[in-house]
């Protein structure tokens, strides 16, 4: 490949990704301020200055679109990188026993609401009714915070072990509810509560969910 083709090609790539960066914001700041069922392909198109097949291109359907911005906001950065790739959830590990990962875990979930809480207040403000996609869109982020808690269940174990006897599933159940956005919605936007009341709330139950969890397996 010539020198000249290559860069031709990283050049579309660069401007490929800088147009759907464009389309991500702009449909951020549309959810955020107009709510969910303003926003369309054809408006966000128009917003952007690109056409709607571009935005299908670059990202995809509404569904599509929501999630990006979702994933965008969740991590705060768009780079392909998975959460528990990333140096926050790494540095969990690092806690020197099973009460500190709990706390820095709590705080990691709390910062993660904080970065799309806005977000899913306008989502959420109304559940998702017969919108299919913003049923697909609860559905997807609910089977992957699930896969978060079990990512953080495995780091968990791995830096610290865990209970001979300590049922998994029954934990991950306990701790996806818990750690819900809904939750974070309730106790910050809905009752007015500080970031940091929730993050030293939500560090103080999973604590006590781990010592429940354990203390049940050492008396059986």
């Amino acid at each position: 490949m010539s020198t000249d083709r290559a860069y031709d090609n990283s050049s579309r790539a660069e401007a490929a990704q800088a147009t759907r960066r464009r389309i991500i914001q702009t449909a951020g700041e549309m959810l955020l301020r107009d709510g969910y069922h303003a926003m369309s392909v054809s408006a966000l198109a128009g917003a952007a200055g690109v056409s709607a097949q571009t935005v299908y291109n670059a990202v995809g359907g509404k569904a599509a679109v929501v999630k990006a911005v979702y994933d965008v906001m969740l991590v705060g950065d768009d780079a392909p990188v998975a959460m528990q790739d990333r140096p926050e959830f790494r540095a969990m590990s690092e806690a020197p026993d099973h009460e500190a990962f709990m706390r820095a875990y709590a705080a990691l979930c709390a910062t993660i609401y904080e970065r799309v809480g806005p977000l899913l207040g306008v989502l959420l403000a109304q559940g998702p009714g017969n919108d299919s996609s913003l049923q697909e869109f609860v559905a997807t982020i609910d089977r992957e915070r699930r896969v978060g808690n079990t990512n953080a269940l495995n780091a968990l174990e791995r830096a610290h072990g865990l209970p001979s006897g300590l049922d998994r599933e029954r934990f991950i159940d306990i701790v996806w509810t818990v750690s819900a956005p809904e939750t974070y919605d309730r106790f910050v936007r809905r009752c007015g509560w500080t970031h940091a009341m929730y993050a030293d709330w939500l560090a103080e139950a999973l604590v006590a969910i781990y010592d429940r969890a354990s203390n049940r397996t050492q008396e059986d």
